[in-house]
């Protein structure tokens, strides 16, 4: 099994790294591949089982859809194939059409029907409640960011924000592609998210730490349902 990390160098804001150190307890016998800025990606010869990219600084967005920019048209193709996808954070953002930062406007890899617009002056902080399917999904928001998207939505908004704060749904969810503004880590945070996506990976294995990721979901899910609790 091949999970590809793009560009960990600079794709590991807010923790998210963390994402990647589970799934290795999850999947110890996996090949993690981490493909640096300079490298030509596995995915360019190779179909990999997942292909996860992280939050990054705004400046780091344009230089990752200058490295990926090669590769639209393949990236395009495992999408549209099925293969499976996490980006978390800003990632998504660089697959879009463009990122209205305010000052101009920065072309993307125009794969998903997407923009975004920065304010940096304005951060988004927020907690995060919504459903994929029948599954309750927790998360964390810290943006500059909003989007509009005419891509399926990742999760239904139950409490908090969505895509921008008008919006029913949180991130892009296109064939096996996961798009999330979701920080935590998600996969350390959702366990039943997590069991789900080694499934679609093709993996029978449980996910690790399995007793105590559940127990930490359940309190968090609690205190997420409490109206008292503020989450915006």
């Amino acid at each position: 099994m091949l999970i590809e990390i793009l560009y960990p160098e600079l794709c590991n804001l807010f923790g998210d790294t963390g994402n990647m150190r589970y799934l290795r307890c999850c999947l110890p016998e996996a090949e993690f591949a981490e493909t640096s800025l300079n490298e030509e990606p596995r995915f360019v010869g190779e179909v990999p089982d997942l292909i996860y990219m992280g939050p990054m600084t705004e400046r780091a967005q344009e230089r990752v859809i200058e490295r990926l920019s090669p590769y639209r048209e393949r990236i395009a193709e495992l999408i549209d194939s099925g293969c499976v996808f996490l980006f978390t954070g800003n990632a998504m953002e660089v697959l879009g059409e463009g990122i209205d930062t305010g000052e101009g406007f920065v072309e993307g890899l125009g794969i998903l029907k997407m923009r975004a617009r920065r304010d940096m002056k304005n951060r988004h902080n927020s907690l995060f409640l919504g459903k994929f399917g029948e599954m309750d999904i927790v998360g964390f928001h810290s943006r500059f960011s909003t989007a509009e998207s005419e891509e399926p939505g990742f999760a239904s908004v139950l409490r908090g924000s969505g895509i921008n704060r008008s919006a029913k749904t949180e991130g892009v969810h296109k064939n096996n592609f996961f798009g999330t503004n979701l920080l935590g880590p998600i996969l350390v945070i959702n366990p039943d998210f997590t069991q789900y996506l080694l499934r679609l990976m093709g993996s029978e294995a449980r996910i690790a730490f399995e007793e105590t990721a559940r127990a930490a979901f359940e309190a968090r899910l609690k205190e997420f349902k409490d109206e008292r609790r503020h989450l915006d």
